[in-house]
């Protein structure tokens, strides 16, 4: 059994599938049904892993993985950090 995560803005989804040995990252994503239900997922262009750890979509996959579908991040953490640092040094 695999789990298939993915994290829409203001919730969580998390579902479990039974997939033969040998499934990639790719098929698990597919047959989680979670392609239907949160359409703006873009296997090629979303970012996937297994555990925090990057993947490719033809990774296989063992017992008790949890794929991850990760968002696309709206800002660069880099950035946001140097405005933070220049604001709070303007303020000090």
């Amino acid at each position: 059994m695999v789990g298939v995560a993915y994290a829409p803005p203001g919730k969580a989804v998390l579902t479990h599938l039974r997939l033969a040995p040998g499934s990639t990252v790719g098929e698990a994503i597919r047959a989680s049904g979670l392609l239907a239900q949160c359409p703006e997922i873009d296997i090629n262009r979303n970012r996937v892993g297994i555990f925090g750890r990057l993947a490719k979509l033809d990774t296989p996959l063992q017992d008790g993985d949890r794929v991850e579908i990760y968002r696309p991040l709206n800002a660069d953490p880099k950035e946001v950090r140097r405005r933070r640092a220049a604001s709070a040094k303007n303020r000090a």
